[in-house]
């Protein structure tokens, strides 16, 4: 695997390709001379749909620079080259950036923030779905991944934690074939996979689907080496089928799918709270909650060149809906409290990026974006009576139907200019505007300012400020909804400031890469974000359901190393962080805190629940004669924050988990190559928790994985 901190020009990085894995900054040319055909124009019945296609991915990738950002890019090769290869999910394959910190359900913090990751494929938006355990996209679907943080500049807005860039594998690249394969193991995993791909003329398409079954779906409550009741069914589905119109106009269509089912594990010889009718005996070890996950999306673009102008015009949709079913009489009598929650989001978006070179100096970039969001949600609740004091009243329960639904409007748009100040130096400064209309209508304008300069042939620096603005997710718990519990075992406090607000930040950026020799790069990058309104989330309540909060003010600051060794057959990469995320007085939401809590926060700054003072991420390879290949990866972390003397003033051990694989190609003379690739999962099975239930908004304990032996087999045809 090979992972490369550098800074390099767009142009450059269009014509060497792209790299295994990189820690880049910013780039420092406009790549516009590279987006047409080497060759002379060819009329439509002598049209190269390679030349032709490729030309326009070109095109495509010069919408979106990183100027004064920070980016990190893993290709499939680098993904090929991780224990599970292809089957790895995508929120593991982006734990090995710097940065990236895993949280339980599969949950990311990039550079201390909570979430708030925007994916982007084929440089279209994909808006975020609601908050799960499952994962949306699949990594065979990958033919490199970026991700981008820091100061970005102005194309990027809403969602900016980090940008998770996705180019998927085309028909036109790959030629005509397919693949098919299945990986098996430990937890009675299975996850067999079949993926088809080619072109025909001016037609390209590429579709894969898998399926997952395992004993293992969401983590272990406990540190039991296979926890009770956590089955998984998962389905994902991908597909982009693109018509070259002209040489210089091209219509895709892209979709994908996602279904996912998943038991709730349970955490035994808890003790029942609350006596249901004549029943005061429950083993926790028999709860049966449920949940389900679906996803699907769609995308229209059309993408071409008019005149000098690169452009990008994409019509989409995006429907995400979760279902939780609970035990009604067990989560009675441990939560006093059993909701069936049903919840959706339709997203509908249009986006539309255009590229202009200005002389031989400047690139223009300027576009917009909207999308509309309809969120409903139901909560069918059983509660049991309470008293005055929040005690129970009556053994018998009663039922509450509480509906909310939430409407949101964005608007976005953004003008920038790439200008190149001699040959060193390359200056990026835009502007961006964004309206949100749902609790409430709230704006800003935000400046965003980078630099790159070229200092020799083997250093490069860069610099950078943005102004960000965040949106709420589109789902708030009303004083309507908390007043139909009042009276009940499921009652929450009413502090009149309910509805969540758009978080504001000011976020600095700089660093250095260095080549020393030709196979090794170091870099470096740190960073500090000042915030208003701070947004976080929690899992507040029995169901795993999330909800937002703010913090009046906050403060993020970080660094990063990142090292890369690249030598032929062996490869080694090293990423270590360092962060620190703090945030002070609830502003929003307080139902959630208790009376101390709130009062403590109120004058002090306390750690943020998914704050991680250090995390680090590594791994080696080596191939022998391109048949066989031997490695090695790892994660550490410091451990995130838990409660102490005050709250999430503590935080969980720190823990190393390795993983090891072998990889061989077997040349069959009657079927061909077969590729096969063994993994060990935690091969020192060391025991660790991320959560142990404290902390604000978490819910329940989780546990990391234990040893696992995986073997996969794919053969292409």
């Amino acid at each position: 695997m090979k992972f490369t901190p550098l800074a390099l020009s767009l142009a450059f990085a269009l014509v060497a390709g792209p790299v295994s894995a990189a820690a880049v900054s910013s780039t420092a040319a406009s790549a516009t001379d590279d987006l047409a055909p080497a060759s002379p124009p060819l009329s439509v019945k002598q049209l190269d749909a390679v030349h032709v296609s490729a030309a326009l991915d070109q095109a495509r990738n010069a919408l979106s620079p990183d100027t004064g950002s920070s980016q990190y890019v893993i290709d499939q090769k680098a993904i090929a080259q991780l224990p599970l290869g292809a089957a790895t999910p995508v929120n593991q394959v982006l734990l090995q950036a710097p940065g990236v910190v895993q949280d339980s359900y599969g949950g990311l913090h990039v550079r201390g923030d909570h979430a708030n990751l925007q994916y982007r494929i084929n440089g279209v938006i994909i808006p975020e779905s609601i908050s799960g355990f499952g994962q949306t996209l699949d990594s065979r679907t990958i033919q490199n991944v970026k991700l981008l943080d820091g100061a970005l500049p102005a194309q990027y807005g809403l969602r900016t934690a980090a940008v998770v860039d996705i180019t998927t594998k085309s028909g036109h690249d790959l030629g005509n074939g397919g693949s098919v394969g299945i990986t098996g193991g430990s937890f009675g995993s299975i996850n067999p996979n079949a993926s088809i791909w080619g072109s025909n003329d001016r037609w390209s398409y590429f579709l894969t689907a898998n399926y997952l079954e395992n004993d293992v779906g969401v983590e272990n409550p406990t540190s039991s080496r296979k926890p009770i009741h956590d089955h998984t069914n998962q389905v994902k589905a991908f597909g982009d089928i693109s018509y070259l119109i002209n040489n210089d106009t091209r219509l895709s269509f892209m979709f994908g799918a996602a279904n996912s089912r998943f038991q709730i594990p349970n955490n035994p010889n808890q003790q029942p709270a609350f006596g249901y009718l004549d029943q005061t005996d429950f083993n926790s070890a028999d709860l049966n909650e449920q949940q389900r996950e679906q996803t699907r999306f769609g995308v229209l673009s059309l993408q071409g060149k008019l005149g000098s102008t690169d452009y990008q015009v994409s019509l989409g949709q995006r429907y995400s809906s979760l279902d939780f079913t609970p035990d009604r009489i067990g989560d009675l009598m441990f939560n006093g409290v059993a909701s069936g929650i049903s919840r959706s989001n339709r997203a509908s978006t249009l986006q539309a990026d255009f590229a202009t070179p200005l002389g031989d100096d400047h690139t223009l970039r300027y576009g917009l974006y909207g999308s509309y969001e309809s969120a409903p949600s139901t909560n069918n609740a059983w509660v049991f009576p309470a008293d005055a004091n929040g005690n129970q009243s009556s053994t018998t329960p009663i039922d509450i139907i509480d509906a909310n639904r939430v409407t949101a409007r964005t608007w976005s748009a953004y003008v920038q200019d790439e200008w190149s100040i001699g040959q060193n130096l390359t200056v990026n400064y835009g502007l961006r505007g964004d309206v949100y209309k749902a609790f409430r209508t709230e704006s800003q304008l935000s400046p965003r300012l980078g630099l790159v300069y070229q200092a020799g042939s083997s250093a490069t620096l860069h610099a950078g400020y943005s102004r960000y603005f965040t949106p709420p997710a589109t789902e708030a718990i009303t004083a309507a909804n908390i007043a139909k519990f009042n009276g009940t075992t499921n009652a929450l406090p009413d502090n009149g400031n309910n509805t969540p607000l758009s978080e504001r930040s000011d976020y600095f950026d700089a660093g250095i890469q260095q080549n020393v020799g030709p196979h090794l790069t170091l870099g470096l990058d740190t960073y500090y974000r000042k915030v208003q309104r701070l947004q976080d989330e929690g899992q507040f309540g029995a169901a795993l359901v999330y909800s937002t909060f703010n913090y009046a003010k906050g403060r993020i600051k970080g660094v990063e190393f990142t090292a890369n060794y690249n030598d032929g057959p062996f490869n080694a990469y090293f990423n270590l962080a360092a962060s620190r995320a703090m945030g002070s007085q609830v502003i929003t939401s307080q139902y959630n805190f208790s009376p101390d809590d709130l009062a403590y926060i109120a004058d002090h700054y306390i750690f943020l629940d998914h704050d991680q003072a250090y995390s680090s991420s590594g791994g080696i390879s080596y191939s022998f004669a391109d048949a066989t290949r031997i490695g090695a990866d790892y994660l550490f972390g410091s451990g995130l924050r838990k409660d102490g003397a005050v709250p999430n003033g503590a935080s969980m051990p720190s823990y190393f988990q390795l993983n090891l694989s072998l990889s061989h190609d077997f040349n069959f003379q009657s079927t061909g190559k077969l590729h096969t690739q063994l993994a060990l999962i935690n091969a020192l099975d060391r025991t660790y928790e991320l959560r142990d239930g404290s902390g604000i908004g978490v819910g329940a304990p989780q546990f990391g994985p234990r040893r696992g032996v995986y073997l996969s087999l794919q053969k292409d045809f």
